[in-house]
C-alpha cells in the first residue's frame, strides 16, 4: 500500500476533511509534508501546545491560534487554499461551536478549498460532520518491512558497542516478526530498540514482552485479556482427536500470507471441568500465538449503539493481535437474547456471526459452551467455525495421565503413587475434580505432619461426590445430544 499516492487521490477527490485514527503523529507528518511539494500547496500543523505552524518548512509557531475556535475562525477567514492537521482535536468535537465552524469550513469548500485533517488515536465525529468526511488508515508494515526494521536496529546496536553482533537465530527471528505484525512503524522500531538493547540478543525470552507491549498498545478497555502464561499442550490428558485434529493444521494457520482453507475456530462442549478451558489455552501455547479471553459482560452499556461499538472495538483489537486464539468462555451466556434489552442481544449476535464469516485476519476462535440448549443454530454451521467437539468425561487411562500430571506439577513422583488403583476409584471425575482431589489430600498430609502418599488422595476421593452423580440425568442428556452430532475430543 502507497500511503502518499493514496493520500494524493483523497485530496484531489476534493473531500473537506479527513480523519486519521494513529498514534503515529510524526509518521503522518512526514507523509503531509511530502505531499506538501507534489500539490503545491501549504501544509500546516496545529496542537493546543504549539498552535499553528508550517510543517513544509521551518517557520515560527502562530501560539497566538492555541485556542481551538481561533485556529478554525483562522482558517475559515484564510483565502488561500491549505491543508491543515489538527493533531488530537478529539476533546473539542463535544462542544457544538467547534463543530459548526467545521461544518461550515466543509460547506464553503468550493470557495476556501480547505482540507481538514483530524489526526488521534480514536476521533468520536459527530454525526451532522460524516457526509463531508472521508477515514483514511496508515498501513501496517508489511513482513519484510518489520525485518528491515529489526536489522536496521541490530546495525545500530553493533555500530555502538564496537561492531558486536546481536545474537539470535532465524527461526526466534521469525517468531518475533510475527508477533511484531499490526504495530506502527514506529511502535515497532520502539519495542526492536528495547529488547536489543536489553542483553544484546532477540531470543524466546523477547517474545513474551513484545506479546505483552502489543497487547497493552491496543487498549482494548477489558473486553479482552491477553494470557500469557499459555499451557503447553502436554499438560492436557487425554483429547487424542482434538490434539491431532489442531496438530494438523497449525503450519496453514501460521502462514505468512494466509492460506484460503485456513482453519477459523471450533466449538468445544462437554461437561463441566472437563479440560475445555485448559484445550483453549492450550491451543495458543501449541500454536506459539497470544491467547485473548473475551469478556462479553463488559460490551454491555445503557446507550444505543455503544454495545455494538464496543464488540467491533474488540474484535478490531483480537485481529491487530492475529495471528491468536480468541476465547470465548461459556459463549452461550455471552449471547443470550433478551426480550427487554431492545433488541441489544440480537444485534450483537448479528454482528459476531457476520464477522466470523467475513473476517480474513488468522484468528482462530475456540468457543467453549455447556449448555448447548441456548447455542443459536446460526452460530454454529460450517464455514463460522470448523468443527465441534465434545470432551466427555475421561477414561482410565486418560485418569492415570491427568494424575500424573498435576502430581508432576506438585513436584511429586508419580511412580510414587498407585496410579492404576487411583484412576479406577475416581471413575465418573472430571480432571478438575481429579485435581481439587489431590490439592485436598495435600492439606491432609499437611494436617498429619508426613508426605502425600496414595491413602490421603484415595480418602479424599472416597469423600468427593462428582458432578457427574450429582447431575448424572443433565450428563446424560448432553451425551445423548453429543452422539451424533460433534465429534470425540478422546
Amino acid at each position: 500500500m502507497n500511503d502518499s499516492h493514496d493520500l494524493e487521490l483523497l485530496i484531489h477527490s476534493r473531500i473537506p476533511l479527513i480523519l486519521i485514527e494513529s498514534r503515529d503523529e510524526k509518521r503522518v507528518t512526514q507523509l503531509f509534508a511530502g505531499l506538501a511539494i507534489k500539490l503545491a500547496m501549504p501544509v500546516l500543523s496545529w496542537s493546543v501546545i504549539t498552535g499553528l505552524q508550517r510543517i513544509d518548512y521551518a517557520a515560527v509557531p502562530r501560539e497566538e491560534a492555541s485556542d481551538p475556535q481561533q485556529v478554525l475562525s483562522q482558517i475559515k477567514a484564510t483565502a488561500t487554499p491549505g491543508i491543515y492537521l489538527l493533531m488530537d482535536f478529539h476533546p473539542y468535537l463535544d462542544d457544538a461551536y467547534n463543530v459548526r465552524l467545521l461544518k461550515e469550513i466543509a460547506l464553503d469548500y468550493q470557495n476556501l478549498g480547505h482540507t481538514l485533517v483530524l489526526v488521534s488515536h480514536e476521533i468520536r465525529l459527530p454525526p451532522e460532520l460524516g457526509p463531508f468526511t472521508a477515514h483514511f488508515s496508515l498501513s501496517l508494515p508489511d513482513s519484510d518491512h518489520l525485518e528491515e526494521i529489526v536489522r536496521e536496529e541490530a546495525g545500530h546496536w553493533s555500530k555502538a558497542n564496537q561492531g558486536g553482533k546481536v545474537k539470535t537465530d532465524r527461526k526466534t527471528l521469525g517468531l518475533i516478526i510475527r508477533q511484531l505484525g499490526g504495530l506502527t512503524t514506529a511502535d515497532v522500531r520502539r519495542l526492536v530498540r528495547s529488547i536489543i538493547y536489553d542483553d544484546g540478543s532477540i531470543d524466546n525470552d523477547d517474545l513474551e514482552r513484545i506479546t505483552q507491549a502489543r497487547y497493552r498498545l491496543l487498549e482494548t478497555n477489558g473486553a479482552l485479556s491477553c494470557e500469557f502464561d499459555t499451557a503447553n499442550f502436554a499438560e492436557v490428558g487425554g483429547l487424542a482427536s482434538l490434539k491431532r485434529w489442531v496438530r494438523l493444521r497449525r503450519n496453514v494457520f501460521l502462514e505468512p500470507h494466509g492460506q484460503q482453507d485456513a482453519p477459523r475456530g471450533i466449538l468445544l462442549v462437554g461437561v463441566q471441568g472437563g479440560g475445555k478451558s485448559l484445550a483453549a489455552r492450550a491451543i495458543a501455547g501449541m500454536w506459539s500465538v497470544p491467547l485473548l479471553r473475551f469478556d462479553f459482560g463488559t460490551l454491555y452499556n445503557k446507550f444505543y449503539g455503544e454495545t455494538e461499538r464496543n464488540l467491533r472495538d474488540a474484535l478490531k483489537a483480537a485481529e491487530a493481535m492475529a495471528p491468536c486464539v480468541l476465547w470465548i468462555d461459556e459463549i452461550e451466556k455471552a449471547i443470550a437474547s433478551g426480550e427487554n434489552d431492545g433488541g441489544t442481544s440480537r444485534r450483537v449476535l448479528g454482528n459476531l456471526l457476520t464477522w466470523m464469516s467475513e473476517r480474513t485476519a488468522p484468528v482462530f476462535i475456540v468457543a467453549t459452551a455447556n449448555v448447548i440448549e441456548h447455542l443459536p443454530p446460526e452460530l454454529i454451521r460450517k464455514g463460522r467455525l470448523d468443527e465441534i467437539f465434545f470432551v466427555d468425561l475421561p477414561d482410565a487411562p486418560t485418569r492415570a495421565e491427568i494424575f500424573a500430571i498435576h502430581l508432576r506439577r506438585r513436584e511429586h513422583k508419580p511412580i510414587n503413587f498407585d496410579i492404576p488403583e487411583l484412576a479406577v476409584l475416581t471413575d465418573g471425575f472430571s480432571g478438575a475434580e481429579i485435581e481439587q482431589a489431590i490439592v485436598a489430600a495435600t492439606y491432609l498430609a499437611r494436617e498429619q505432619n508426613t508426605g502425600l502418599n496414595t491413602d490421603h488422595i484415595r480418602t479424599e476421593i472416597g469423600q468427593t461426590r462428582p458432578l457427574s452423580r450429582v447431575m448424572a440425568e443433565k450428563v446424560a442428556q448432553l451425551r445423548a445430544w453429543a452422539s451424533d452430532r460433534t465429534v470425540p475430543a478422546n
